[in-house]
């Protein structure tokens, strides 16, 4: 076999794998992301024993903690729907009302029985919160009695 058939063979060889390589890495990249739920979805469509990731915001006035379990409500973002969680184990910092959870959870043993009553089991250490943004949005305009350097121009450069 001549040199540059060597060369040729080997440059297909190293690209197809390279090829299989890439995609590989694609798939896993998009099969290992999770599929968050929201209550309402939950609500509708939850089967026990299966693990769903729940997420949404901390209801007002739910957090409710008594031996080592905190409950409290996720509220859906779409509709007026919320699903109760109980949880146990490390609670993150930033955890209070109105912030953004995510919660792998299971249908509690009584199954879905309406927004209410249905309770769903989250799973020890599975609670991730949201962190607020430290920026704000800048107001459009500048209140009265603003600083005199506030209501300059920028200097242009």
């Amino acid at each position: 076999m001549d040199h540059s058939r060597k060369r040729r063979i080997r440059l297909v060889v190293a690209a197809t794998a390279a090829m299989l390589l890439a995609s590989a890495l694609i798939w896993t990249s998009f099969s290992a992301g999770s599929d968050e739920k929201t209550a309402g979805q939950l609500l509708e469509t939850a089967r026990p024993g299966e693990t769903y990731t729940l997420a949404g915001t901390v209801a007002p006035n739910s957090i409710v903690r008594e031996r080592g379990v905190v409950w409290f409500r996720i509220l859906d973002p779409h509709r007026r729907v919320s699903a109760r969680v109980r949880y146990t184990g490390l609670v993150p910092d930033p955890f209070r009302e109105g912030r953004g959870v995510m919660v792998k959870v299971q249908v509690g043993p009584g199954g879905l029985r309406g927004s209410v009553d249905t309770v769903f089991i989250a799973e020890k250490d599975s609670m991730i919160t949201k962190c607020p943004s430290k920026f704000q949005v800048a107001p459009e305009e500048l209140p009265r009695g603003a600083p005199e350097d506030l209501l300059r121009a920028a200097p242009s450069t």
